[in-house]
């Protein structure tokens, strides 16, 4: 069964950064740029997991995630929240959000993919 992850970011590099790796471990890679948007993207795609950008168009990765979280849908679906921005305070908010792991940027691939397949059992 593939494993899909959906990539909420709008920084092409890492898109396709993310894409490679994780396309080429078997995993199905959607992905979305807009915070305004993300919501309505998680809820039509059905992911099994999100990447998901503090640092967003329209709306931050926080305010997003404590949407997912406050759903019945999807308070249960794994995060992992990126940053560029290494702060402490970046890492309890989402902790407290109810993130499942925080990663800053930058990032090695091995640690997404080892992160993804912790989060997601194949």
């Amino acid at each position: 069964m593939t494993r899909t992850v959906l990539l909420v970011e709008d920084e092409p590099n890492i898109i396709e950064a993310i894409r490679f790796i994780l396309s080429r471990d078997g995993w199905r890679v959607e992905t979305h740029a807009d915070g305004s948007t993300a919501l309505e993207a998680v809820a039509r795609r059905l992911p099994d997991v999100v990447i998901l950008d503090v640092m967003l168009p329209n709306r931050s990765g926080f305010d997003i995630l404590r949407d997912l979280r406050a759903a019945p849908d999807t308070e249960n679906l794994p995060v992992l929240m990126l940053t560029a921005k290494g702060q402490g305070k970046d890492r309890e908010l989402a902790e407290r959000l109810g993130a499942n792991r925080f990663m800053t940027k930058p990032f090695s691939n091995a640690e997404v993919l080892a992160a993804l397949r912790d989060l997601v059992p194949s």
